[in-house]
Order: structure tokens, then sequence, then C-alpha cells
């Protein structure tokens, strides 16, 4: 990624880019998690993958056929605290227009979010991957590759399901990056960590069962055509769910028809 130059043509991209950052009105979360129980349950090296509820968002869920538009990666402790005393940075993410960029768990507090760990990575090669992912941060986009942004100004674009992935990756320019699970993709590339399953017919063995399935999966090997989604199906990363790693009792809950019949109230009846 090269460093930006205040020209009219860079200024146009990232007034651009500002465009496409600008939220979505009445976007409400399902089941955010808390920050101190998502906090705790989160390692280095996992994916966050957001809900995300810009005008970005919606057309990267659109062609992904997916909830997730956004991923970071967990670095922990790894970053210094910050000398005016406000929250420690523990996640390392690409953003259309800002490059790479550190930022609190607290950004996404409002946001449906899901834990993807990849599992038996070793401590070296854990190790491998924050540390490629602290080395990027304050690269920048090149914003004057004008129509790389412009494809995401269609909510729902017109185009077949088998060249939507393509779309994502259209062009040659940085702004393709605005996908941010590439570079995430690109550091597990470091270590040979796989994401989605080899191609084998081999007996026993997973295979994909159709020539598109086979198409998709070899045009995602490499690391710039992978998107969040690609985390959540991938067989090598494991779901980890905040409210069930402390212990879950369902018994606990308090129901809102208990709770009116425990204040004097008529309970709702079912």
């Amino acid at each position: 990624m090269s460093q930006a130059k205040d020209t009219l043509l860079d200024r146009f991209g990232k007034w651009l880019a500002g465009r496409l950052q600008e939220t979505s009105s009445g976007y409400e979360p399902y089941t955010p998690s808390d920050a101190e129980t998502l906090r705790r349950s989160l390692e280095p090296g996992d994916v966050l993958l957001i809900e995300g509820n810009q005008r970005i968002s919606a057309v990267i869920k659109y062609l992904t056929q997916s909830t997730w538009s956004h991923s970071a990666l967990y670095v922990g402790d790894a970053l210094p605290q910050p000398e005016d005393g406000s929250e420690r940075p523990r996640l390392i993410e690409v953003n259309l227009g800002e490059g790479c960029v550190a930022v609190p768990l607290s950004k996404y507090r409002t946001y449906n979010t899901r834990i993807c760990r990849p599992r038996g990575l070793t401590p070296d090669d854990r190790a491998v991957v924050v540390n490629f992912m602290i080395e990027r941060i304050g690269l920048k986009y090149d914003t004057k590759n004008i129509l790389d942004m412009l494809r995401y100004f269609m909510p729902a674009p017109p185009v077949p399901v088998r060249w939507r992935r393509r779309m994502l990756a259209f062009g040659s320019g940085d702004p393709t990056r605005a996908i941010c699970s590439t570079m995430i993709a690109e550091a597990y590339e470091q270590i040979r960590y796989p994401i989605l399953p080899e191609i084998t017919r081999a007996p026993g063995r997973a295979s994909a069962q159709s020539t598109f399935s086979r198409q998709e999966i070899l045009h995602i090997r490499h690391h710039s055509l992978y998107t969040p989604r690609d985390f959540d199906l991938s067989p090598y990363f494991q779901i980890v769910k905040p409210t069930l790693e402390y212990g879950f009792d369902y018994k606990t809950i308090t129901w809102s028809d208990r709770l009116a019949g425990t204040t004097g109230e008529p309970a709702i009846e079912r």
C-alpha cells in the first residue's frame, strides 16, 4: 500500500471512502456480547467477525451472502497502554480509506460479533500472526483507484452468484482491501495455516461436490479473495460463544412472564 498524496484525485477518493463508511440508520443488534465477557473469551490470534452497519457493509453482506461484513484480529496485550489512560487497543483491522489501525474492543460493543479461533495454533505461530498484523499498523490506502470504490455504491449489484466474490476483488488497487479479511488471511498464510479445506476426491475425505464449489475454493486460495464469511465456514476455525465459555445455566434466566408473576401482575399466558 502506498502513502497518500494530497492531490485532487486523492481528495476525491477520500471523500468517496467517507461516503462508503457512513452508517445506515435503523441498525439494532440482536445479541451483542457483554464487553468484559467478550474480552475474557478472546485469545491472541482469534478472528472477530462483525456485522457492520456502514454503506459498504450492505454490499459486502449481499455479495458474500453472509451476516458478516468486517473482521479484525485480536492481539491481546501485545500493544502498549495509551499514555492518556484510554482503553488499550486489542484489535487490528483494515478500514477503507483509513488503512491498518489498532482499535479497542469497545468499538464493537453494540454490534453482533462472532469469535473464530484457529485450532491447534502453536505459541510461535500465534506470535508470527500477531506480529505480522502489528507491523502493518499505519499502512494507508491509495484512494486514487476510484473505480474500485464506485462498485460499492450499488447495494445489490445484479451480478451472478459465481462472479460475486470476484467482484469483491475487482481491480488491482489497494481499496480492494476494504475486505479486511484479506490481510488476516495473508497473516495466516505466513504460517501455512488453512482457512478453507483443500480440494480432494480421495475416499473418506471431504471434497467439493460440484464444479462450481471446486472452482470457488480454487479462487479463494489467494489471500486477496478471502472474505469474513470464510473464517465462519472454515472447518479449522472454532466458533467460540462468550455466553457459554464460563458456564451457562438456563435455569437462572429470568423470563418476563415469571417476573411479572412475582410483582403481583398477571403472568403472560402461553
